[in-house]
């Protein structure tokens, strides 16, 4: 029995990592076998020795992106269900993984720039503006949003993580996969 894809996407600062550590632990304590893959974590691992480590470009981050998606649906064919956060805004990739991952939910933390930029956990931001830093997707780099995520969360100040976790693994659940 293959496993489903979890796949959540947005912006540097928007909560991917947050609410996937989250989620992980819900399905942990439900008794799921999940396994976390996070996109830096990923290229950490797998890319700290070539020419991918600090390449952000356009390309470099496509490649990663179709890289981190063929991953997820070898893993998810083992029986484990993969949870993946990571920017990966192409267009290519969330085609790719709707046609080729069988149990693929995507999720899109769609967060305002003032937003990211107020909380900038790696100074990404701020490093951009003082012109340290290019490639950031969504400044100088154009993404695409989904087209159509199984879940989109508007940002909204109100709305808890715990908030956040519980809807997707409601609708998860009840998306028949």
């Amino acid at each position: 029995m293959d496993g489903k894809v979890i796949w959540i996407t947005g912006l540097s600062g928007s909560g991917k990592s947050t609410l996937a550590t989250s989620l992980v632990k819900t399905l942990r304590d439900e008794r799921h076998n999940v396994l976390l893959l996070d996109g830096d974590e990923l290229r950490e691992v797998f890319f700290s020795l070539n020419h991918y480590a600090e390449n952000y470009e356009r390309d470099a981050r496509l490649s990663l992106s179709m890289f981190y998606a063929k991953l997820c649906r070898l893993i998810a064919s083992q029986g484990i269900n993969v949870l993946c956060s990571t920017i990966s805004m192409f267009r290519e990739v969330h085609e790719w993984n709707r046609k080729n991952i069988p149990g693929y939910f995507e999720v899109y933390l769609k967060v305002p720039l003032s937003e990211l930029r107020r909380r900038d956990p790696k100074g990404i931001y701020q490093r951009f503006d003082s012109g340290e830093l290019k490639d950031v997707a969504g400044l100088d780099l154009e993404v695409d949003e989904p087209q159509n995520p199984d879940i989109l969360f508007e940002f909204d100040s109100k709305q808890s993580l715990s908030d956040l976790a519980e809807e997707v693994i409601n609708k998860f659940n009840a998306k028949k996969l």
